[in-house]
């Protein structure tokens, strides 16, 4: 499996190496865990961080330690691992390298649901309800965009699903920003989740949609070896056996999971799929058995480490971790699209 020929342009080939580069990388993702934990306009220390978790007496230390920093870090990792998984899976099924989750119209499903809830009904909701509001609007603008990239002559199509899905992003984006035009009062409610945050959020959050993240987690290691086939053209694929239809049905499930439940949790946190799943394959290739474990530390790391970084840009206010995304992603989108066309 480690020596796949889809690695020979990879900077890590061997496979012993990879093994060592893959527990590094865990390393790295505890080492910036605990960073995330301890550092912010609040700086705390390993003792204080011991007695929150063992000793908690109430105080604003560990009240702060224990509802606000360990949540952001567990619900960033969470996240940031789940939408690299789903943008590696992604560029492979539409056989787009600048492909992401939101292809699948996933963040503009998610916050055309919340803000039609909310501006439109008179349902009062907490952030647990608009947790699943958005996860069932992920999963419904997904499959939408789905069913339009299968329907009509041919079946299904990577590229006429992305045009489906563009094609949805736009339409979501602009009824939601109708519907928020009219209004107004539910703009300040909003916008902070709309730009992707997990500070904020409850660790019961994360435990409510984890099953559903882990289900996805769980699909996309056991659908290594057909991603590396389906990376392939379809008739090559065929000739090694693949089912063609079952694999790409799977792949769809386990990425309206993952960015699903990913959008749900934090919000439309942008360029983590894209950027991640690049930045990965250089390091260790196109083998997906491989590649997959690799991109879930690496994505961790990254929103775990621009969530910490956030919080010193404009000190002592917090930026939501999706405008420092964006920073890294938008020159990085630019990089590779000038490398596209040289």
């Amino acid at each position: 499996m480690g020596g796949s020929t889809t690695d020979v342009n990879s900077l890590i080939k061997h496979p012993v190496a990879k093994g060592f580069a893959l527990a590094g990388a865990g390393i790295i993702l505890l080492v910036v865990m605990l960073a995330g934990v301890l550092y912010g306009y609040h700086t705390f220390s390993l003792a204080q961080l011991q007695d929150a978790l063992y000793r908690f007496d109430g105080t604003n230390e560990h009240l702060i330690i224990r509802t606000v920093r360990i949540p952001a870090v567990l619900i960033g990792a969470a996240v940031g691992a789940s939408l690299a998984i789903a943008g590696a899976m992604m560029q492979v099924l539409t056989r787009n390298p600048l492909a992401s989750p939101s292809v699948l119209g996933v963040n503009a499903g998610a916050v055309l649901f919340i803000v039609v809830v909310v501006t439109m009904t008179s349902w009062d909701l907490d952030l647990a309800g608009m947790i699943w509001v958005a996860f069932a609007g992920a999963a419904v603008s997904s499959l939408l965009v789905i069913l339009l990239g299968a329907a009509g002559r041919g079946g299904f199509r990577p590229v006429r699903m992305t045009l489906a899905g563009t094609a949805f992003a736009a339409f979501g984006s602009s009824i939601t920003s109708g519907l928020m035009l009219l209004n107004n009062a539910s703009l300040d409610e909003l916008l902070f989740w709309m730009v992707g945050s997990v500070t904020g959020r409850k660790l019961d959050s994360l435990l409510e949609l984890l099953p559903y993240l882990a289900i996805g987690w769980c699909m996309a290691m056991l659908l290594g070896r057909s991603l590396n086939i389906m990376a392939m053209d379809d008739d090559v694929a065929k000739g090694l056996g693949q089912w063609a239809f079952a694999a790409k049905g799977l792949t769809l499930i386990a990425i309206v999971l993952l960015a699903g439940g990913s959008v749900a949790l934090a919000g439309p946190i942008a360029f983590v799929g894209l950027m991640v799943p690049h930045i990965c394959r250089y390091l260790i290739g196109n083998n997906h058995f491989w590649l997959l474990p690799f991109c879930a530390l690496s994505g961790a790391t990254l929103l775990v480490a621009a969530d910490t970084a956030s919080r010193f840009l404009l000190m002592p206010r917090s930026v939501p971790v999706g405008v420092t995304t964006a920073l890294l992603g938008v020159p990085f989108l630019i990089y590779l699209a000038r490398r596209r066309s040289e």
